[in-house]
C-alpha cells in the first residue's frame, strides 16, 4: 500500500483544494503584476517625476516702463536686477534671459536686452514681458476663492439631512 493512501484517502478533497489555492495564487500574482506594469506604462501616474526648471530674470512690463534713457547702470540694476548674461566682449550690453520648462515638457523663453553708451542707458529691446510677477498670476483666483468663502460664511446654516450621519447642533 502506498503511503499517500494513508494521508489522503481516495474520497478526500484535500488535493483539489490545494490545486485551487495554487491557481488562485497564480492568478492573483499575474493580476497584480499586470496592474503594476500597466501603471508604469501610463504617463498619467506621474512616474517618473519631472520637476519644473526656471532660470533667469522675470521682468514685467511695469519694470520696463520705469526705464528711461540716460539712467546709470546702477539704476538699471535697481529696476531690472542683475543681468543673466554680462558679456566681457560687449560690456555695453546686458542680457536678461528667462527660461521656464514645466514638468510636462512645455517651455517658455523670453529675452530682453539693454544697451549702454558712455555708461548711460541708450536703448532697450526684447520680447513682450508679462504684466505680473509669478506670485501674482493666481491672485485673481485667490480673490475669487476668498469671495466664495465669504458668501458661504454669510449663508444661513442648512438643516441636517436625514441619514447623513451628522446631527444638528443643540439649540440654547
Amino acid at each position: 500500500m502506498d503511503a499517500r493512501q494513508y494521508c489522503f484517502p481516495a474520497n478526500s478533497v484535500a488535493p483539489a483544494r490545494g490545486r485551487a489555492l495554487r491557481y488562485a495564487r497564480t492568478g492573483l500574482l499575474a493580476l497584480s503584476l499586470g496592474l503594476a506594469l500597466a501603471g508604469c506604462s501610463s504617463d498619467k501616474w506621474g512616474f517618473p517625476y519631472r520637476h519644473s526648471v526656471q532660470q533667469g530674470n522675470w521682468i514685467t512690463k511695469e519694470q520696463v516702463a520705469q526705464l528711461k534713457p540716460g539712467m546709470t547702470p546702477n539704476q538699471v540694476r535697481f529696476v531690472l536686477g542683475s543681468p543673466t548674461l554680462n558679456d566681457v566682449l560687449h560690456a555695453d550690453r546686458w542680457d536678461y534671459i528667462y527660461y521656464y520648462r514645466s514638468g510636462n515638457g512645455t517651455s517658455q523663453e523670453r529675452k530682453f536686452t539693454v544697451w549702454f553708451k558712455n555708461d548711460v542707458l541708450d536703448h532697450w529691446d526684447g520680447d513682450p514681458q508679462p504684466d505680473k510677477q509669478p506670485y501674482q498670476l493666481n491672485k485673481q483666483q485667490a480673490q475669487e476663492a476668498i469671495q466664495r468663502a465669504k458668501e458661504y460664511a454669510d449663508e444661513p446654516p442648512r438643516p441636517a439631512t436625514q441619514g447623513g450621519g451628522g446631527s444638528a447642533p443643540p439649540s440654547l
